[in-house]
This record gives structure tokens, C-alpha cells and sequence, in this order.
């Protein structure tokens, strides 16, 4: 991570200053809170903390909700939007990834491998092959 990506991601406005920048209410911060829709990260003494990245989650939520989709709609997108923004770093991972072996770890996930390595397998875990196979990106 660089410099200006953690001051992004830093949870540092407490939910009245958040509110403020936002546009918005704190009771309804709150309540995105409660829905899931934008979590913030929780002080020692618990109380909200909202980064930059909560605070434009917070607008992508108003914009939304100003085009007519309902809460649980807003969710789902929300929802999906973070898993393509973790399937796009997994890539760009496995992009950068030495040597280009691969395999399927115990959850299923795909983990890089040195060459001339293999997955360490867990206790129990039955597996139909022990093959390794080498990819080569097409581009």
C-alpha cells in the first residue's frame, strides 16, 4: 500500500464531522451502519470512524438512492462492486506472481506457487490429482 491509499482508507472522522462532509445526517450514518452498507471502522471506546473511502461510499450511496434504488438494492451493488474490487487485486496478484504456477488451496482460492513447488496440503484434505500445472497469460 502507498502513502496516499492508507490517508484514503485511514478511519479518522468521527461520525458528526462525517455526517457534515457527507451532506448527510448522522442518524442516517447510523443507519447505513446498521444496514451494512457502509460499515465504518469502531474507535477503542467503539464509537464510529469513517475514512475518506466510507465518506465517498456514503455519496455512492445518496447518488443511488436519489436514482430510485431502494436500500436492499443499493446493498447488493455495494456488495458486488467489493467483490470485483477484490476478484481485480487477486488477478493483478497472480499477474505479478513469479514463475506463473498455480494452484487450489484448501478454501478453493488460487495461490501462486514457486516452481518446482507444491500446495501444502492439510491434514485429511483428499485431492483427485497432486498435479501441477504451469499457466502462461495469453497476452
Amino acid at each position: 500500500m502507498n502513502a496516499r491509499h492508507d490517508a484514503y482508507t485511514a478511519p479518522v472522522l468521527p461520525v458528526s464531522v462525517a455526517a457534515a462532509v457527507a451532506g448527510m445526517h448522522a442518524q442516517t450514518l447510523r443507519q447505513y451502519d446498521r444496514l451494512g452498507l457502509v460499515v465504518p471502522a469502531r474507535a477503542p471506546g467503539r464509537g464510529r470512524r469513517y475514512s475518506q473511502a466510507d465518506i465517498d461510499a456514503l455519496r455512492e450511496v445518496q447518488r443511488l438512492s436519489l436514482e430510485g434504488i431502494n436500500l436492499e438494492g443499493i446493498r447488493r451493488i455495494l456488495s458486488l462492486e467489493r467483490e470485483v474490487a477484490r476478484l481485480e487485486r487477486t488477478i493483478e496478484e497472480l499477474r505479478g506472481s513469479a514463475g506463473r504456477v498455480f494452484a487450489a488451496s484448501a478454501t478453493g482460492d488460487v495461490e501462486p506457487l514457486p516452481l518446482g513447488r507444491r500446495s501444502a496440503r492439510t491434514a485429511g484434505q483428499v485431492s483427485a490429482s497432486r498435479a501441477l500445472v504451469r499457466w502462461r497469460h495469453p497476452l
